[in-house]
């Protein structure tokens, strides 16, 4: 009945495979008179998704999380993980090969000084690392006496000899109709940004800008319609793209050589240091732009200026046909949210359903809408301890049946070419605890807090960010992942620079669209997340004295009444409650069929102080 089609749940290859491979490494970099070498979860943009091809990460440890980093010597080996991914990782990788440990606090340059010993030679590939990320393992190998050697080809593409060939998708152009506004337009918005920082030429290395910039989507990655490619805007001139021309129709190559030159991705390094050899000022953008690129630019003769990408704030800042198009998407994805809902409290009760029915069932509903592209990121269906693992992908092995008095958390998304979504809900099947009540209640206190927030025009994520955790942190609990993030418009589910976390420094603005998803996971227990997107809009306040900015919510989905301590909130908090059920009330029902009404109409009724 139910069938997946946007994600898998094999196993990642383990055992013997991977002892050899790690092996064959060691063996390449012995050849090579390279004492070890630093293996990111990266490709050369930084993508949160990558090629199968850029899978060195997974293929060399077993570990598939989407962050991470390896650092293999020719005696020991680490893998380091976020908070997200730590009891994933240690369930993925081999213990006796491998030690887990912390990407963020202490980093691995900590553990890169402490085991590199005077005159050792660490290589790392330019094209996967930022520049700021060389300088850091540059000094930690000073600190340690020993060298960071930039290795012209990658020592893991050397013994991967089964490595997939790169992708090459085919470009679609987004229409005015979604895009709203045209290329010419946006070049001008980001040449005046390119003079404002002194520079001659700006390199667009995230794929995600090149997409906004020149209306175009791909599908060269899972999950987020990419096309890989560069592209160079000068201050004056013609702009170029980068891009394998077998990824383009007449109808593509005709729509960007409207606005650009378009040359295979080849042609870019002589291109930019063509342009080096002339002394000019080249910007770069610190979050996504390769080390090698400038190597490049420094080494031909040019300045390399580094700083932040203007077209992220610029792309993050969504215009009225975007939010339109958002707008429509969510009424659309919350239809079959609704079906989904319905689906589990009704089925999951007898025992039979999994988490791959979960998340199967969810996928048809979507793809049931006629629009579906993709999912938004590989579904976690987690149900009783799975559910406290936070980033948890399901497996034919994980696969847990979803029981009488477990939770089960599903966070999941959808591409829609108006507009992104990412939704998380928790349900109760049978009875909950008053434990899982209680955690859920104090999540949905802080979840409200964030959707109610006033605040002024320049306030930034991690301002906000506490208002979530409060009820949490009175309990004496905590979770470790941000408040929220940016979400992009039929782009990355994950978009910058604007957040709601502790390191949320940019400020909010009108038009962006962030995650509201506090969470609690309790170890070996059970987890709860519960999610909606919010759009930032001008707050009505009466006599302000400066602007004043809210949000208003575009998820549109029951929040499970049955796991709600009512005496826990207070009047605003229910009003708050009652009327978002009402608006998912009033705004779905009609689409749905009298069965799935009848049981939106309970999900949402008003719940009584």
């Amino acid at each position: 009945m139910f069938e997946a089609h946007f994600q898998t749940f094999e196993e990642p290859e383990a055992g013997v495979a991977l002892t050899a491979r790690l092996a064959a490494l060691r063996e390449e970099l012995a050849r090579r008179k390279l004492t070890g070498f630093v293996i990111p979860r990266a490709d050369q943009q930084q993508n949160e998704y990558v090629a199968p091809s850029e899978e060195r990460l997974a293929w060399l440890t077993g570990f598939t999380g989407s962050a991470g980093l390896a650092v293999v010597l020719a005696h020991e080996a680490a893998l380091f993980v976020d908070g997200r991914y730590t009891i994933q990782a240690a369930k993925q990788v081999d213990a006796k090969a491998w030690a887990v440990e912390s990407l963020i606090d202490p980093p691995p340059e900590s553990w890169v000084s402490a085991h590199l010993k005077a005159g050792d030679r660490l290589g790392f590939d330019p094209w996967l690392h930022t520049f700021a990320a060389a300088e850091r393992l540059a000094a930690a190998c000073t600190k340690a006496g020993a060298e960071l050697v930039a290795v012209d080809s990658n020592p893991v593409d050397a013994v991967w000899h089964d490595r997939p060939q790169p992708p090459v998708a085919p470009v679609a152009v987004h229409g005015m109709q979604h895009a709203g506004i045209g290329e010419a337009e946006k070049l001008a918005q980001i040449k005046s940004e390119i003079a404002n920082v002194g520079a001659d030429a700006l390199v667009l290395s995230d794929s995600h800008a090149v997409a906004w910039t020149f209306n175009i989507r791909g599908a060269d990655v899972a999950h987020t319609p990419l096309p890989l490619s560069y592209a160079l805007v000068p201050k004056d001139g013609r702009p170029t793209i980068f891009i394998d021309h077998r990824k383009l129709s007449n109808l593509t190559r005709d729509h960007l050589e409207q606005s650009a030159d378009v040359r295979e991705p080849d042609a870019m390094a002589p291109t930019l240091m063509a342009l080096a050899k002339s002394g000019a000022a080249i910007a770069l953008d610190n979050a996504t732009a390769a080390d090698a690129l400038s190597r490049l630019i420094a080494g031909a003769g040019g300045k390399p200026v580094r700083g932040s990408d203007p077209i992220a704030l610029l792309k993050a800042v969504k215009n009225a046909t975007e939010i339109r198009g958002t707008q429509t998407a969510h009424r659309r994805d919350a239809v079959a949210l609704a079906r989904f809902l319905a689906f589990i409290d009704r089925e999951a009760p007898s025992g039979k359903l999994t988490e791959i029915d979960a998340v199967e069932a969810l996928e048809t509903f979507r793809r049931d809408t006629g629009a579906l592209k993709d999912v938004s990121f590989p579904t976690i269906s987690g149900t009783g301890p799975n559910g406290a693992i936070v980033h948890y992908r399901v497996t034919r092995k994980s696969n847990r049946r979803i029981a009488p008095g477990d939770l089960l958390l599903i966070d999941s998304g959808a591409q829609y070419e108006d507009g992104t979504t990412d939704v998380t809900r928790t349900m109760a099947v049978g009875e909950p605890t008053g434990e899982m009540r209680d955690r859920f209640t104090r999540v949905l206190r802080g979840h409200i807090a964030i959707a109610r927030a006033i605040f002024p025009d320049g306030t930034n994520g991690a301002q906000l960010d506490t208002l979530a955790r409060q009820y949490l942190w009175a309990a004496g609990v905590d979770f470790e992942h941000g408040t929220g993030h940016g979400v992009g418009s039929y782009l990355s589910v994950h978009e910058g620079p604007a957040r709601i976390s502790k390191l949320g420094t940019t400020p909010l603005k009108r038009g962006m669209i962030l995650s509201n998803e506090p969470g609690y996971y309790k170890t070996d227990g059970f987890g709860i997340r519960i999610e909606n997107l919010e759009l930032v809009v001008a707050a009505d306040i009466k006599g302000a004295e400066k602007p004043m900015n809210a949000f208003e919510t575009l998820t549109l989905a029951p929040i499970d009444r049955r796991l709600i301590d009512v005496a826990m909130l207070s009047r605003d908090e229910l009003d708050w409650l009652n009327a978002y059920h009402a608006r998912v009330r009033a705004a779905v029902g009609p689409a749905l069929d009298e069965t799935t009404k009848a049981w939106l109409d309970q999900a949402t009724a008003e719940l009584k102080a």
